[in-house]
C-alpha cells in the first residue's frame, strides 16, 4: 500500500473518530442545558401520563443544580440561573431519600403552603381546591377485564387545570394531617391520587428540595402501549398511541 494511500486511510479514521466525538459532545451539552428525554414506567400521573409515554423534560426552567448534570458531577453549589417551580407544573425531580432516582409528579404546594387531603379533595391553604366530575376514564386490568375509574378535573388557585383518578375517596391517602411545606421545599403529588407514592408519604418522598429538581416536563415525543417494547419498530402502526404524540404538558 502506497504511502499516500495510508495516510488518506488514516485521515478518513481521524475524521470519523472527530464527528462521533463532536455528536456524542453535542448529545451530552442537550441533554445537560437543554432538553433530557424521560419515559414513564408507572400509572402514578394517569391519566395525564401514561406507561409507555416518552416525554422532554426542560433543564433550563428552573436552573440548574448538581442533578442537573450526569452523575451529579457539577462544579457548583446550590441552584445557578434559578427560577421557582409554579403550582400545577409536571416536573421531574430526584428522590430525597436517595438523591439518585428520578420521579415525576405535579407540583401541589409551594414552600410556605399547608396542603391536606379530607375525603379525596385537595385543601390548600385550608381551602378546598375546585374539582368538578367528568366521565370515567377506562381501562384494562392485567386480566383482560375492563374498569371504568372516576376521573375529575382540578383547578389549582393559580388556574391551572388537569385530570385526576380517584378511585375511593376514603383510602390511605384521601384524608391526610395538614403538611406544613418547609422553606425551599415542595409538595408533589400525583394526578393518579389513589395509586402515587408521593410527598404524602413522608417516609418515602416527603417534600421535595428545590435542588433536587431536574426540569419540567413539555412535551409527549413517543407513546407506545405500555406492554410492548418501543424497539419492535415493526409494531409501530399497531402499538404506537398515534393520539398521544406531541401532547404538550
Amino acid at each position: 500500500m502506497s504511502q499516500s494511500k495510508e495516510k488518506e486511510q488514516e485521515g478518513g479514521v481521524y475524521e470519523t473518530i472527530k464527528v462521533i466525538a463532536q455528536a456524542l459532545l453535542l448529545a451530552l451539552v442537550v441533554r445537560t442545558f437543554l432538553f433530557q428525554p424521560f419515559f414513564i414506567p408507572s400509572g402514578s400521573m394517569k391519566d395525564t401520563l401514561l406507561i409507555g409515554d416518552y416525554l422532554f423534560v426542560s433543564k433550563y426552567s428552573y436552573g440548574y443544580s448538581k442533578y442537573s448534570f450526569p452523575f451529579g458531577l457539577a462544579p457548583f453549589d446550590g441552584r445557578v440561573w434559578s427560577t421557582a417551580p409554579e403550582r400545577g407544573d409536571v416536573a421531574v425531580f430526584k428522590l430525597p431519600k436517595d438523591n439518585t432516582t428520578d420521579y415525576i409528579k405535579r407540583v401541589i404546594g409551594l414552600p410556605g403552603d399547608e396542603i391536606q387531603m379530607i375525603n379525596g379533595v385537595l385543601h390548600i391553604n385550608g381551602e378546598a381546591v375546585e374539582r368538578t366530575r367528568i366521565d370515567d376514564y377506562i381501562e384494562k386490568d392485567p386480566y383482560g377485564n375492563i374498569q371504568a375509574i372516576p376521573r375529575y378535573v382540578e383547578t389549582l388557585p393559580n388556574g391551572v387545570s388537569y385530570q385526576t383518578l380517584d378511585i375511593t375517596t376514603n383510602g390511605p391517602l384521601d384524608n391526610t394531617p395538614v403538611y406544613h411545606v418547609p422553606a425551599d421545599r415542595y409538595f408533589m403529588m400525583g394526578d393518579n391520587r389513589d395509586n402515587s407514592q408521593d410527598s404524602r408519604v413522608s417516609s418515602e418522598v416527603g417534600y421535595v428540595p428545590f435542588e433536587n429538581f431536574i426540569g419540567r416536563a413539555e412535551i409527549i415525543f413517543f407513546s407506545i402501549e405500555d406492554d410492548q417494547p418501543a424497539w419492535m419498530f415493526w409494531k409501530w402502526p399497531w402499538t404506537v398511541r398515534w393520539d398521544r404524540l406531541g401532547d404538550m404538558l
